[in-house]
């Protein structure tokens, strides 16, 4: 396993980087980038869970802004989330990773059992979890469903590519000088309003004394640097 700062981690990957800023589609040079990005952290040694969203050009609230139908914005957003998975099992399965594709939405407890137990049998065994997460729901959302799935599987750190947040401007190129926390606290990030996750997703991961680590799109091998202890990130926690 080596020196990993990390060791079971969960990545939260957007829709909207997945599809693109501009399109309704898979952007799959991106998808291919994340997938390769996934096996590296995977090739270290790390167990590694992937909760993916279905982007909020989908998202049901945005339908209803326009004057649309919420259900059939919800519905898209499932489409998008389906659409989303399976690009990256494809990809993954094309540089011969393993993997399986799961739900990251609570359902009864049967299910949730099942789950939990299937999770981490299948991280164990070395395959990438891939959990659907995007519904068009604000109130289902990627961020809670990563939460809630590193909580069950007791991960070490929930990770969050993003391109610009509430941290910090994630391009380093376009902004070098922007203000961003190396660490801050569940509780500061609450108090300022900073747009790291959702408020349900920062009060799961508080609870379960999970961190989450936010990185830049950006970087390359960002999440490699950041498990060997190096890298750009911050750490949003309770310490």
């Amino acid at each position: 396993m080596g020196n990993l700062k990390y060791k079971r981690v969960l990545l939260k990957v957007s829709g909207e980087a997945l599809m693109g800023e501009q399109s309704f589609g898979i952007d799959q040079a991106m998808v291919a980038r994340v997938a390769q990005e996934i096996a590296d952290v995977r090739a270290l040694g790390a167990e590694v869970g992937v909760v993916i969203g279905g982007g909020n050009i989908f998202r049901g609230v945005s339908v209803a802004a326009k004057g649309g139908d919420r259900v059939r914005g919800d519905h898209m957003g499932m489409l998008a989330t389906v659409m989303n998975v399976l690009a990256m099992a494809n990809a993954l399965e094309s540089i011969d990773v393993p993997v399986v594709a799961m739900s990251a939405i609570a359902m009864d407890e049967i299910c949730e059992q099942f789950t939990q137990r299937a999770a981490k049998a299948y991280l164990a065994e070395g395959k990438i979890v891939l959990f659907a997460a995007g519904t068009g729901n604000p109130f289902v959302t990627t961020d809670s469903g990563a939460a809630l799935r590193a909580a069950e599987m007791q991960c070490d750190a929930v990770f969050k590519g993003t391109q610009v947040d509430g941290v910090y401007s994630a391009d380093p190129l376009k902004n070098p000088d922007a203000i961003r926390y190396d660490e801050i606290s569940y509780t500061e990030v609450l108090k300022q309003g900073l747009k790291v996750m959702d408020a349900a997703a920062i009060a799961l991961a508080q609870e379960a004394n999970i961190p989450i680590i936010v990185y830049s799109l950006h970087e390359p091998n960002g999440i490699v640097e950041i498990l060997q202890g190096r890298g750009r990130a911050t750490v949003v926690s309770g310490q």
